[in-house]
């Protein structure tokens, strides 16, 4: 059994979020805009190294039962092809195969479990791609694509657009626009076009990135369980048992919160997303990049925010100018307390 470890890139885009300069034209729906192709980018760089070398050399017939099956995977040049072409070449190894087998299982419907079963299936694997939930929300909140689609970078540019709005108003005056205002932002209203735009991608990566790639779906989460066996807990409460000779995991990783009295008081970037209400003041507490993206996101929005970190300066191990600069811009151009 071949076990391919996968882990996503940490893309920071830190000072774009945090100064305001993130660029949106494309309407992607009739009331949000967000340029595309600066978060395409992310999704195809979260694929992992050992991913990219399986795939793109001759180690892709890992992917393959046996090269007699897989002839054709030693003269494939490229890693794009057809539904028409994998149905072609695959249909007879397939054929070979019970229901419940597969070239190759993926547990995790991230960026990095996204690719590689598309391009597995791409060169002819039979493919299933297994994910908690298909639909983004409570209580897993990541659905198909994974945490940069549900709970990371999508929604959180989204919210960044909307926060930039009254500091791009309040300079209107200057260009000539008379009695500009910002108006009253509306977090239910946002929340709704937000959920709507993070469904139109689910549906895209579903029914067309894995969809038209031949990618098998099951609503699952998936363990291994002896020599080439991955056990599956089904949405509806049943559990079934793959065989597969390859297994990728890429399962992802979850927001931590310490046992310290009242965290059940504390949220985290995935609860955020979903508030009933915004927050009229909310602490956030770390130093790190993440936490300064949300407190200069709902400071944008209007909210009352503090920054609580533990050192002299935030964003320890990045570049002192860098730091230095973060703090300054912060501290004349937004409302946060920083502490």
């Amino acid at each position: 059994m071949k076990i391919i470890g996968s882990s996503s890139n940490i893309i920071s885009h830190l000072i774009a979020l945090t100064l305001f300069h993130a660029k949106r034209d494309l309407t992607t729906n009739s009331n949000m805009k967000i340029r595309i192709a600066s978060f395409i980018p992310l999704l195809a760089a979260r694929t992992t190294h050992a991913l990219t070398t399986a795939t793109t050399n001759a180690n892709r017939a890992a992917f393959l039962r046996t090269s007699q099956q897989r002839a054709f995977a030693s003269t494939a040049t490229t890693t794009t092809t057809t539904t028409t072409q994998r149905s072609m070449s695959s249909s007879a190894s397939e054929s070979e195969l019970g229901e419940d087998e597969y070239d190759f299982v993926v547990i995790g419907g991230g960026s990095g479990g996204v690719r590689a079963s598309r391009i597995a299936s791409g060169h002819g694997a039979k493919v299933v791609l297994l994910e908690g939930q298909l639909k983004h929300g409570a209580p897993n909140y990541s659905a198909i694509g994974g945490t940069c689609v549900n709970v990371g970078c999508v929604p959180k540019k989204l919210m960044v657009f909307a926060g930039r709005y009254p500091a791009e108003i309040g300079e209107a005056a200057g260009y000539g626009w008379e009695n500009a205002s910002p108006g009253n932002f509306n977090w239910k209203t946002f929340m709704e076009y937000k959920d709507a735009e993070i469904t139109r991608l689910n549906n895209v990566y579903s029914k067309f990135v894995l969809g038209n790639a031949g990618v098998e779906i099951m609503e699952g989460f998936g363990k291994l369980n002896g020599k080439d066996s991955v056990e599956v807990s089904l949405a509806d409460g049943s559990t079934k048992t793959l065989k597969a000779k390859n297994i990728l995991i890429a399962v992802g990783g979850w927001p931590y919160k310490p046992d310290i009295p009242g965290i059940e008081h504390a949220i985290t970037s995935n609860e955020i997303f979903y508030l009933e209400e915004q927050p009229k003041r909310i602490v956030c507490v770390g130093g790190g990049f993440i936490a300064l993206e949300f407190a200069s996101i709902m400071d944008g929005l209007g909210s009352d925010v503090t920054l609580m970190y533990r050192q002299d300066l935030f964003l320890r191990g990045f570049d002192m100018d860098m730091r230095t600069h973060l703090k300054e811009e912060m501290e004349r151009n937004t409302d946060i307390d920083l502490q």
